[in-house]
């Protein structure tokens, strides 16, 4: 089944975005326009939030009317008991992998919105999606210890929406380790890492869902690499790792219920593919 695509969003355009049968549709994940309104999906998230902190909130505060009750009551409860600390060593699976990845990913911040990226090589120089730079021709990169860095956008192919950005200072950069997309298998552990909803450094967990899965991307019929690590709106452009901290993938969308989060359905460019645009976009 090929999954149909729109064009909606982000500037204008905002880029390719999927339709998949009725209930869900896929979206690319760039940030929304800075001044528009939240989203229905954006809003449940911000009162998931307020309830969460709220809660807290109430928690902490009743604890400390509890303890300011029980002055001059009698001793305090005994403390509950905790395990040892545990002996400082090296990390270790994911943990590990996430570690190693971090530092090679990046932020993507332009005027109508953004998204994410990750270095490449080590001349400055940085793979994101098209739709998330659409319309600009200068960014600015934050990287993962929060430093700010500005890029400009070296060239685009919109149909394989694909960008590459380049920095003045490449000495302040960590290239990321590109593996092969062909090697992949269904089940394979994967990480997804960028900033989903600005939420810079995030790392999602899962598994490679389904190969070569076909998707339709502006008027051009591509494969993909499905996921069902959690990608929402800001992740595009940002790495899917294999368990060895290699980069497999670009994220670029996912399937979208009615609120407009993540349903477990994500999707993929395949490094394989993605690697050798790079490249030529760098060449020319």
């Amino acid at each position: 089944m090929v999954l149909e695509a729109a064009m909606r969003g982000l500037g204008s355009p905002r880029g390719p975005e999927f339709v998949t049968p009725p209930a869900a549709a896929i979206v690319p994940q760039d940030l929304p326009r800075k001044g528009a309104p939240p989203p229905k999906g954006r809003l449940l998230v911000t009162v998931a939030l307020v309830a969460a902190l709220t809660g807290a909130t109430a928690g902490v505060a009743a604890g400390a009317a509890g303890a300011w009750l029980s002055e001059g009551a009698g001793p305090a409860p005994a403390a509950l008991p905790r395990a040892a600390p545990a002996p400082s060593a090296g990390l270790s699976g994911l943990s590990a992998t996430a570690a190693r990845v971090l530092p090679s990913v990046v932020s993507v911040e332009t005027g109508g919105g953004g998204g994410s990226g990750f270095v490449v090589d080590g001349r400055g120089h940085i793979l994101t999606n098209a739709h998330v730079i659409r319309g600009s021709d200068r960014a600015t990169v934050v990287l993962n210890d929060g430093r700010r860095i500005n890029a400009r956008v070296i060239g685009e192919d919109d149909d394989e929406d694909l960008a590459v950005l380049e920095v003045d200072y490449p000495r302040e950069l960590t290239p990321a380790t590109l593996g092969r997309s062909g090697d992949l298998a269904v089940g394979d552990q994967v990480l997804a890492i960028g900033s989903p909803l600005g939420l810079s450094g995030t790392v999602t967990a899962g598994i490679v869902s389904a190969l070569d899965r076909e998707v339709r991307l502006g008027s051009v019929r591509r494969t993909a690499v499905q996921t069902d690590a959690s990608i929402n709106p800001g992740n595009s452009g940002g790495p899917l790792v294999n368990a060895r901290g290699e980069v497999v993938g670009v994220n670029t969308a996912i399937a979208s219920g009615r609120g407009g989060g993540n349903i477990g359905i994500g999707f993929a460019i395949p490094i394989d593919r993605a690697a050798p645009i790079a490249e030529r976009i760098i060449r020319n």
